[in-house]
């Protein structure tokens, strides 16, 4: 395989980054501070970028950045450059569909190709290799990066052409998360309030209606009060609240959900007890409000 340029060594960047280099994959790696998971892919035989224009230069390259304001700042014109080599740009972050315009725009500008492949799965999973990758941009470049996210994932899903695609795909998803947490956050609290065994409750719905890695994985999280260490923040998990109702603005969708669970993040987000925990600690607000523990 080509060397492959990586831009993100946090958690999720580090456990992809890292399955990479457990392939044989020629690795590059920056991150804007250094991190013990940046030394351990330099330790496994990945070099270090003096700069992210140095790892963007790279045949194909791949970031995991915070949200739209990183990716900005990082994935810049003055840092992508110009080369009339072919080259390949994999953007892995959950971000806005209108950022994804904007940097499309911008790679092309500067001739190179951009992919949208935000990722369903916590850190853990991608260190497992299953991952659920969501791409958008242009087939041949998809058809270049499928071996590399092999590593990482156990599906590829193609979304279409146009980059914003699989970032729509990926808000729909985190919306659809972000509800189910409150959902659990309140049934819990229910049947708490009765004396019934939080785990057990998780338990059941796990094994009959409610089968799969958000209501049994997340399920039992709330259940045993298992906020830390976080796999996702209650800050990322308001920002992606933010993404929802932005692409709902755009498209002129109704998302009454919305206005609730933007009350119950910024309620945990205010909460020092809360705040640095996993955003499934979202669930606290949620069983306080309704009566729980």
């Amino acid at each position: 395989m080509t060397h492959v340029g990586f831009i993100g060594i946090g958690r999720m960047g580090a456990a992809i980054a890292g399955r990479l280099a457990a392939a044989g994959v020629p690795l590059t790696v920056w991150n804007r501070s250094r991190s013990a998971a940046e030394h351990q892919l330099v330790d496994a035989g990945a070099t270090r970028a003096a700069s992210a224009a140095d790892a963007l230069a790279a045949p194909v390259s791949f970031s995991m950045l915070a949200d739209d304001a990183a990716v900005d700042t990082v994935l810049s014109t003055e840092n992508l450059g110009r080369s009339d080599a072919p080259r390949i740009h994999v953007n892995m972050a959950s971000i806005s569909a209108a950022m994804a315009d904007i940097l499309a725009a911008r790679f092309a500008d500067a001739g190179v190709r951009y992919v949208s492949a935000p990722v369903l799965g916590r850190p853990e999973v991608a260190a497992q290799g299953k991952l659920n990758v969501l791409l958008a941009g242009p087939a041949e470049a998809l058809d270049v990066v499928d071996p590399y996210l092999a590593h990482c994932s156990v599906r590829r899903w193609r979304f279409g052409d146009t980059p914003r695609q699989a970032n729509a795909v990926k808000i729909a998803v985190n919306f659809m998360i972000l509800q189910s947490l409150e959902s659990l956050g309140e049934s819990i609290a229910l049947v708490e309030s009765q004396d019934v065994d939080a785990t057990q409750f998780v338990e059941l719905i796990g094994a009959s209606l409610f089968g799969g890695a958000v209501h049994t994985g997340y399920g039992s999280i709330i259940a045993e009060r298992r906020y830390s260490p976080p796999g996702f923040t209650v800050s990322l998990g308001r920002k992606d609240l933010g993404l929802a109702e932005q692409l709902a603005a755009e498209g002129r969708v109704d998302v009454p959900m919305a206005a609730v669970l933007r009350d119950r993040f910024e309620t945990a987000l205010a909460d020092p007890e809360l705040a640095d925990l996993d955003w499934s600690a979202v669930a606290e607000v949620s069983r306080r409000s309704v009566g729980g523990a």
